[in-house]
């Protein structure tokens, strides 16, 4: 018994619109035989309409599937269009199977050009705009969640306190306490360079103290912990978010801020500030190391300097910038965990916008902070 040949024929239908008709079995002995040779014919006619007209096919496989998709694709990769007419009962089975009659009627796609300049301004001002307005929502809630917490203290979850205070504070002690030597350590010595210069090494203590004490300190210790808990809290509620854990507090009768965002703000406030103070002892010690060993200044000489140069105000003041600096940082995470939408691309987003944007809060209200304490000394 003689196998069945397969074959094509092309006609042209009317100024644009061609029509190909294919029989026999769409196999692999087809793909390898004539497709290629086909496909050449139709690109260099440029056809804006293609029609494959599969009435005389018998029989449709793997390769029969790929003869299909390549016609789509040299008809609608130039703009044109394609569709497969009057199948057989038993080849329509197959294309329903694979789903491939509807995907070779589908329009080819298209290549978007360059986006016009202000609709791209009005969606980044839309985008914008939400933002903003769901991010004066998420402040307003948390600010009457801890109003509540003030007033109900016994409804605050301190266990989660607790264990947010040894994650924001104790832990970061090694890192915070290891940055902060190492600034004052650099500070101490690229100083002396030119301070000796002049016989002024003593001064090297003051600088030191004053930069790790008024600015270093608090700006390094709330960077290193937005690196560390910002990211480690929206990631955290960004996961509940996308389990739909945060809904299932809501329909439990919590409130999802009160329950995992209030825990995480007074824990930060009240560690942050005292991080804030070992980072700025591990940054004297650091510039008192280089004072010592390179600078030939000795302990009581380079601590009494230390001593002078530092005054209550600046303690109060550094105290205030690590407090105003954990509420921002666990504002702006948490905030971005409730805003996941999606799965763990979006949780990771979501880490990655909090401590970005967390280190830029921090430096804008540094400097604003640093003026105003120039401006009222």
């Amino acid at each position: 018994m003689e196998k069945a040949e397969s074959g094509y024929e092309i006609r042209e239908e009317g100024e644009g619109g061609l029509t190909v008709f294919l029989s026999g079995p769409l196999n692999r002995r087809a793909h390898d035989s004539w497709y290629r040779e086909l496909l050449q014919g139709i690109r260099k006619q440029k056809p804006e309409r293609l029609f494959v007209d599969i009435s005389g096919v018998t029989s449709l496989d793997d390769y029969g599937a790929l003869v299909l998709m390549g016609l789509h694709r040299a008809a609608t990769g130039r703009g044109g269009s394609c569709g497969v007419l009057n199948p057989r009962p038993e080849v329509a089975e197959v294309l329903d199977l694979l789903k491939l009659k509807d995907l070779c009627n589908a329009p080819g796609l298209t290549h978007k050009g360059l986006p016009d300049p202000i609709t791209a301004l009005g969606d980044a001002a839309i985008i914008f705009g939400s933002g903003a307005a769901e991010g004066f929502r998420f402040t307003g809630q948390l600010f009457f969640s801890l109003v509540y917490a003030v007033t109900h203290p016994w409804r605050v979850r301190w266990g989660d306190v607790i264990f947010s205070m040894r994650r924001v504070g104790v832990d970061a002690v090694p890192i915070v306490g290891l940055i902060s030597f190492l600034l004052g350590f650099i500070i101490a010595f690229m100083s002396s360079v030119q301070l000796s210069q002049f016989g002024a090494n003593v001064y090297v203590a003051i600088l030191v103290a004053v930069g790790m004490v008024r600015e270093l300190g608090p700006i390094m210790t709330a960077i290193v912990v937005a690196g560390r808990s910002g990211s480690a809290f929206a990631s955290e509620i960004g996961a509940m978010k996308v389990s739909e854990e945060v809904d299932a507090l809501t329909v439990m009768g919590f409130d999802p801020v009160l329950f995992l965002v209030v825990p995480k703000l007074m824990a930060s406030v009240a560690v942050v500030p005292l991080l804030t103070l070992f980072a700025n002892i591990f940054g004297v010690f650091g510039g008192l190391v280089v004072g010592m060993f390179f600078l030939d200044l000795t302990f009581a000489n380079y601590m009494q300097k230390t001593f002078e140069a530092l005054t209550l105000a600046d303690l109060i003041w550094t105290f205030c910038k690590g407090g105003l600096f954990a509420a921002l940082i666990a504002w702006v995470s948490s905030l971005r965990g409730f805003q996941v939408k999606g799965g763990a691309v979006s949780v990771g987003d979501a880490a990655t916008r909090a401590v970005v944007g967390s280190i830029f809060l921090i430096i804008f209200w540094d400097s604003i902070l640093a003026f105003i304490q120039l401006y009222y000394e």
